[in-house]
């Protein structure tokens, strides 16, 4: 089909960073900050929610969600979650569990749900010979009792359409649809433009419980 493998950036700040010059795409990328504890504890104070993942990684491997409640602290991996009483003490556990590489601290996203469980999106965008077309647009739904959604976790593909109807409504599907798509074209092009030789991008989007849309990652290696 004369698509394009292309040139592989495995960096999820890079990425990040670039979308972030667009003044259209920034308001869909969720605050996201170098991980440290002083801008983990400010992030936590902020959004109470945070998601913690390393800047080279796919498949929802080492991602874990921290958040702060009534003065206690706690994290979530896979499906276990640990509660402390003090950051300081979560921050040591937390390390502990955490593979020795560079991790990102992005806020936490309340995700709509299907029966409960969190639906996230993959848009797959390829470049052929007659340039960019989209390859799939899916839904994930996580596995009971996960929050991380990805297929080889246990996650379950649904179209898009039919996720969206089922964690919002059949009227958003067309509109959440075409938001993705314009996102997927403007990131495609501020990518391309910073990192010339890229052929191959997986979308990972997120639609919250009020409806708006977030990226959370590309990927240039999408499985």
């Amino acid at each position: 089909m004369g698509e394009h493998t292309g040139r592989q950036l495995a960096s999820k700040w890079a990425k990040t960073a670039v979308l972030k010059a667009h003044s259209e795409i920034a308001p869909h990328i969720p605050p996201t900050m170098k991980y440290t504890a002083d801008n983990l504890r400010s992030m936590l104070n902020t959004h109470s929610m945070v998601v913690v993942k390393p800047v080279k990684g796919a498949g929802g491997n080492g991602v874990i969600k921290v958040s702060k409640s009534r003065g206690q602290f706690s994290y979530t991996y896979y499906s276990k979650t640990k509660t402390f009483s003090t950051f300081d003490a979560m921050k040591r556990s937390l390390d502990k569990s955490r593979k020795p590489r560079r991790y990102l601290i992005q806020k936490g996203i309340r995700l709509a749900t299907v029966n409960g469980r969190p639906i996230d999106y993959r848009v797959k965008y390829v470049k052929t010979e007659n340039g960019w077309v989209y390859r799939s647009m899916v839904g994930r739904i996580a596995k009971q009792g996960l929050f991380v959604t990805n297929l080889c976790k246990g996650g379950t593909m649904v179209t898009a359409a039919q996720g969206i109807r089922m964690s919002l409504s059949s009227s958003a599907v067309a509109a959440k649809k075409s938001k993705m798509r314009r996102l997927t074209v403007l990131s495609t092009a501020m990518l391309e433009k910073s990192f010339p030789g890229i052929g191959q991008l997986g979308f990972d989007y997120g639609i919250d419980r009020e409806g708006k849309i977030w990226i959370f990652e590309v990927n240039t290696r999408p499985q």
